[in-house]
Order: C-alpha cells, then structure tokens, then sequence
C-alpha cells in the first residue's frame, strides 16, 4: 500500500467531513444538528455552537487533514508490515 496515497485519502475524508461540519455552522444549522444527534442518544446536549470563523475553519480543516495524512501514512506503514 503506497503511503502517499494512504495518507491522501485518510487525510483529504477527514478535511471534507470537517468542511462539511463548517458549512453546517456558517448556515446555522450546526446547533440544531447537534441538539438532534445528542437527543437520538438520550443526553441533553451541553455544547453550544459559536459563531462562524473563516480562519477557524480554515485550520479546522488544514489541522484536520494533517492528522488524517498521517494517521494513514501510519496505517499504510503496518500494512506494509505485516504483508510482509
């Protein structure tokens, strides 16, 4: 399993399911999201959602792919392992 590659798509899911999570608070519609899932699990929800930050999101994004990059960078690299 080429690293790279591994890293690239672990890291680039990440970033869009947190690009996803951004455009849910700058349409203001991540407050009701999230009072929704806590209630499908039975627990009042304790978060409040604040206000919408370009530059917050953006390293939202960028911090998230980073760990998802290495994090599959990691896995490819025991994969490689134990194919051997």
């Amino acid at each position: 399993m080429n690293k790279n590659k591994a890293g690239l798509v672990f890291g680039s899911f990440l970033a869009f399911m947190h690009l996803v999570w951004s455009v849910l608070v700058a349409t203001g519609l991540a407050q009701a999201y999230l009072n929704f899932i806590f209630n499908l699990h039975m627990i009042a929800n304790p978060f409040q959602v604040q206000a919408f930050s370009l530059g917050r999101a953006a390293g939202l994004i960028i911090v998230t792919f980073l760990i998802g990059y290495a994090f599959g960078c990691v896995f490819a690299w025991f994969w490689n392992k134990m194919k051997q």
